[in-house]
């Protein structure tokens, strides 16, 4: 069996990094996988780049120009936005011929358009599509925030200027997506059950084929190692706990870090001896100057893409925390469970189906600092820490390993092939 994921980045971003490791599980499992990627990285000759970059160029910057025009020139919301107009056309390459099963990935931004979409369910190849967020099944959005439109069909849509309207940019896309899946069956695949219950909700998809698969994670290179010396290898104090936050981008709101703040305020409020025994270790990009919001020492580790160094990072914390406001299921959680460390999270999205209350972890009422501070609080001064941070290593091993998620893909394709023979 041969299979092409398509995904927009080799590397960047969580979508790019779980398509990674999938194809990887896919080849360790007898399966003949390549990545296919607008944007090509490294050496990994599983992974084919694009050609013409100049042209791909275009592609991205004309859609990010239609949205600007059509946010009447507001930067606001312009990369919140994929309206799917322009992209390259995938069906007349060498691997995409050769190909048995075409499975998309993330491919926003100029890597695929809905004409390309539409050419791919053309092709008569069974095609498969991992929902790394929900804009599968919206207008225009990766997130809906409780929005409930796009359950019946779009429009009025937050994101545009004025609210939009009921006929808006978000209504006309949801409905070329509609007439898109008419001509083809696509098996659709979410990555937590939370996301999978959206997904049924809305009005294009309410029909279609939709299960659950959690991204794999390779449980050989994420796994524990001896504390003390990862502190050393990343240069963080030896004496004290260690809180850690991740992410691309520091400044996303959606990551939530100003509810951690707060938390960090409360935690020194009622504990004051905490503040000369914690700290905060902030890995990712722009987290430039957080030192003066804190009440903890911050130590900044910037943008990591070595996974040996990532893997160091985990293993030299004593809890890791994502008060995202909305996720799927976060690769960072399942990567600090694998290392033995204990997570705290928003109960939103996948995150409760990754952490297991007062079991590896601790989830916190959704917005809630005052909770998220607590399980902060439970994790390093209250629980039997070896107890969590041993369940949290069991259950990635029982569910996120590469063989299980590998054996599970495997048996959607079979089930794609399947069902594109019988209606052949």
């Amino acid at each position: 069996m041969r299979v092409l994921i398509v995904n927009t980045s080799e590397k960047t971003g969580g979508a790019a990094v779980a398509a990674n490791r999938l194809k990887d599980a896919l080849n360790n499992s007898g399966v003949k996988a390549k990545m296919l990627v607008r944007d090509k990285l490294t050496d990994d000759i599983t992974v084919v780049g694009l050609s013409h970059p100049l042209r791909n160029q275009f592609y991205f910057l004309w859609e990010r120009w239609c949205v600007f025009w059509y946010s009447h020139f507001s930067r606001k919301h312009l990369f919140e936005i994929d309206i799917a107009n322009a992209g390259v056309d995938i069906t007349q390459l060498p691997e995409f011929k050769e190909a048995d099963i075409i499975h998309l990935s993330w491919i926003n931004q100029g890597m695929l358009s809905l004409k390309g979409i539409r050419k791919i369910l053309d092709s008569g190849k069974p095609v498969v599509w991992t929902m790394h967020d929900i804009w599968p099944a919206t207008g225009i959005c990766h997130i809906t925030l409780n929005c409930q439109r796009y359950q019946s069909y779009c429009g009025n849509c937050r994101l545009l200027p004025n609210g939009g309207s009921s006929h808006d940019l978000s209504y006309r896309v949801l409905h070329h997506k509609k007439e898109i899946l008419k001509r083809g069956n696509i098996s659709f695949v979410t990555c937590s059950k939370w996301l999978e219950k959206e997904a049924r909700k809305s009005a294009i998809l309410s029909n279609q084929l939709i299960q659950t698969i959690p991204n794999p994670i390779d449980t050989h290179v994420f796994r524990p190692s001896d504390k003390r010396q990862a502190r050393v290898r990343t240069k963080l104090p030896l004496d004290k706990k260690v809180i850690l936050f991740a992410s691309q981008r520091i400044d996303n709101v959606n990551k939530g870090i100003s509810y951690l703040i707060d938390a960090c305020h409360k935690m020194v409020a009622e504990n004051p001896e905490m503040r000369d025994e914690v700290v905060i270790a902030v890995l990712g990009g722009h987290g430039e100057g957080l030192q003066d919001m804190f009440d903890f020492k911050v130590y900044e580790l910037g943008y990591v893409n070595d996974t040996r160094q990532i893997v160091d990072i985990y293993n030299a914390t004593d809890v890791f925390v994502l008060p995202s406001l909305s996720e799927n299921l976060p690769n960072t959680i399942m990567e600090a469970m694998a290392c033995g460390v204990p997570c705290v999270g928003f109960k939103v999205g996948g995150i409760p189906e990754e952490i297991d209350h007062k079991k590896n972890g601790y989830v916190a009422e959704y917005r809630n600092a005052d909770d998220l501070a607590r399980g902060l609080h439970w994790v390093l001064e209250e629980a039997d820490y070896a107890e969590l941070s041993a369940s949290a290593v069991g259950k990635v091993q029982r569910n996120y390993s590469q063989r299980s998620v590998a054996m599970q893909y495997i048996e959607v394709y079979n089930e794609a092939m399947a069902l594109k023979s019988f209606h052949l």
